[in-house]
């Protein structure tokens, strides 16, 4: 028998304890395991001083390398829907 998606999440979901334990077991943007690692990560990143540094690092080298980056937000801008109200740009 070929497995399907309702058929993998219909077998494990009958394999589960409870109820609520699918609820826990959420994945993609309820991945809450992955969410506080995440967090977790991020938080100790900022805390060991390495920011200013690792910031320096990702700025543009050359005006080459600034205006390519530049080119490559429009490209993404273009695609957009549409800037958020709430985001200032200079």
């Amino acid at each position: 028998m070929q497995s399907t998606p309702n058929s993998r999440a219909n077998s494990s979901s009958s394999s589960s304890s409870s109820p609520n334990s699918d609820k826990k077991a959420l994945q993609g943007e309820g991945d809450y395991n992955a969410a506080r690692r995440y967090n977790k990560a991020s938080k100790e990143f900022v805390d060991s001083g390495a920011v200013p540094d690792a910031a320096r690092e990702a700025a543009p080298h050359s005006q080459d390398e600034a205006q390519e980056l530049e080119d490559a937000e429009q490209v993404g801008l273009d695609h957009a829907k549409g800037e958020d109200p709430q985001v200032k740009r200079p």
